[in-house]
């Protein structure tokens, strides 16, 4: 009989969030001579050849330094590298490559992620476990909260300042992050002061998860779903609502270890978000669902219905078509 997550508590130490920072599984191999460049996009080649070149600064800023009076070595500011680019493109593969590259200490982490550390272990404490680091590398940079946006602002400034390069991809510019959410000035001097530590290089090209394959799959029938999670060893089955109700619960930097050795996830009785609170933690989850390559199986609504088109039309747009994006290539695996 299948395990429910509804019946999981995950607990992840507060001194283990920062050693767990690395990338997902998927990219334990990635190279930058694993990139494949799309022929017709040229910005993928520039972008391979800007993230190689940038792996080969950090070590280079980590054990240099400028001599300062009396011969006493100062450590040299951090590089900072911005891969902005539509979804699919490879982004992550380059920071990952970028990350297997670097020398040890190193971080990966989304940008949600980071902030939940930092929420973990207070503003001095991570200033403190990351500031020996070679590098830090954030994937999917999104700034939906000025208290966040100024924290990590602060964090990223700190950070740089005692030599740690920084790497980060995104779906929009720096100077655009934020654009059209908050109009708090002091909003609009953080997102500025931001921009100015990283190049910014652009990655074009269709999204990699939906090229040559045919639609996503319909959801199965209701009474076939049971007995397909049945048949899947080490998978969950969960009511839809149930699901989402017991994600309220935990705090979205525990959803990673909620699906921990899952197989596949099974969900009946889909439906669209009711609202934008549980739409934005289905986001979360479904982050961890692709960084764990985990199937994905479902009854009732397409996947592709989950957030309405009102949704879809706000702020929170590209956050949700990352979202649909990942889903759908999940459910696509599990239709192999």
């Amino acid at each position: 009989m299948p395990q429910r997550l509804v019946d999981r508590d995950p607990v992840v130490p507060a001194d283990q969030l920062i050693a767990q920072m690395v990338p997902p599984a998927m990219f334990d191999d990635v190279s930058f001579a694993s990139y494949i460049p799309d022929p017709n996009e040229p910005t993928q080649t520039e972008a391979v050849r800007k993230a190689e070149e940038f792996a080969g600064k950090v070590a280079k800023i980590r054990s240099g330094g400028k001599r300062g009076l009396f011969g006493k070595k100062t450590p040299a500011s951090g590089a900072g590298l911005y891969l902005d680019g539509g979804f699919g493109v490879g982004k992550t593969h380059l920071l990952a490559s970028i990350f297997h590259a670097s020398p040890e200490p190193k971080a990966f982490g989304t940008f949600v992620e980071l902030t939940h550390v930092v929420g973990a272990l207070g503003f001095t404490k991570a200033l403190d476990e990351l500031s020996g680091h070679s590098v830090l590398c954030i994937d999917e940079f999104e700034l939906d909260d000025p208290g966040d946006t100024m924290l990590v602002s602060r964090l990223l400034t700190e950070l740089a300042a005692k030599g740690v390069s920084i790497v980060a991809t995104s779906n929009t510019l720096p100077g655009q992050l934020g654009e059209g959410r908050f109009a708090a000035q002091d909003f609009l001097r953080e997102i500025k002061k931001l921009g100015s530590i990283f190049e910014s290089i652009r990655v074009d090209g269709p999204d990699y998860r939906h090229r040559d394959l045919p639609p996503a799959p319909d959801p199965i029938g209701a009474d076939q779903i049971e007995a397909a999670a049945a048949a899947v060893e080490g998978s969950t089955l969960d009511d839809f609502d149930a699901l989402v109700k017991h994600l309220s619960t935990l705090h979205p930097s525990r959803y990673g270890k909620l699906i921990e050795g899952v197989t596949a996830v099974f969900i009946e009785n889909v439906h669209a978000a009711p609202d934008q609170s549980v739409a934005l933690r289905l986001v979360v989850l479904a982050d961890r669902l692709y960084d764990a390559g985990t199937p994905v199986t479902v009854s009732g609504a397409k996947l592709d219905e989950l957030f309405t088109e009102e949704m879809l039309q706000g702020g929170y747009r590209k956050k949700y078509l990352r979202a649909t994006s990942r889903l759908l290539a999940l459910s696509r695996f599990a239709s192999v």
